[in-house]
């Protein structure tokens, strides 16, 4: 009976974490770049039933990771947005090292270098692009290929990166930015297309994480229903042990 009651109470914690990537994903419906999270938890559970096995409260049924498929563009017509079609990463350099996001919504700091919306620098593949800083960014042309001109001269391109097969062993770093681990290192990216004037959505689609927020939340309720059984007759049987 307590081998019962403890799978159970895995799975209610494993449909709790799952819950809660739910709802982060339906928060960020509209950021853009963002990626989804998902998690297979609840529909292993669905499979093998209420109060399911150890197997379905593995560790690696519990692991949350990312959807990197495309989002929806939407043109805002700005010179200093960007939506990458295809898979891959701008790159954002920090001092902890750099980091990838698909969020290209950059501004120009003060020394004239394009920066992301926390002022980090967005990498080129020769270092920073540094333009003019009295520069008009109407003047900014960028090419599909991420090269990018002001008023016909060429300044720099946009260093651009995919991981391939590796994607799924990228954590998020924060801002709707990834890092990679030290062990894992992106290949340059010959198949993206920048779009420039353009934003990239987030791929959340909002019917299916409420689908599965009423899978999850109804999992929860018979998962807690059967907790309460499994205790109420352990207690009968404490009584009769004792009587």
């Amino acid at each position: 009976m307590a081998e019962i009651s403890t799978q159970v109470s895995s799975s209610i914690n494993g449909l709790t974490r799952e819950f809660g990537v739910i709802t982060h994903n339906l928060a960020n419906v509209s950021t853009v770049g963002y990626k989804r999270r998902y998690n297979t938890f609840s529909k292993a559970l669905m499979a093998q039933g209420v109060g399911a096995t150890q197997e379905t409260s593995d560790q690696a049924q519990l692991q949350t990771t990312f959807d990197f498929s495309q989002g929806s563009f939407t043109e805002t017509g700005r010179s200093l947005d960007f939506a990458l079609c295809g898979k891959g990463f701008f790159v954002i350099e920090t001092p902890q090292g750099p980091l990838y996001t698909r969020n290209g919504m950059f501004q120009l700091d003060q020394n004239g270098q394009i920066v992301d919306s926390s002022g980090r620098i967005v990498a080129g593949q020769a270092g920073p692009i540094s333009l003019s800083p009295d520069m008009s960014p109407s003047q900014i042309s960028v090419s599909s290929d991420g090269n990018i001109s002001v008023a016909g001269t060429a300044v720099g391109q946009f260093k651009l990166v995919d991981f391939k097969d590796k994607a799924d062993q990228l954590v998020a770093a924060g801002l709707n930015c990834f890092q990679a681990p030290e062990n894992v290192k992106p290949d340059t990216s010959g198949n993206l297309i920048v779009k420039q004037g353009f934003q990239e959505g987030s791929n959340v689609q909002m019917v299916e994480e409420l689908t599965d927020m009423i899978m999850v939340t109804r999992l929860y309720e018979a998962n807690m229903k059967s907790l309460a059984v499994s205790k109420v007759n352990s207690k009968s049987l404490m009584s009769v042990a004792m009587g």
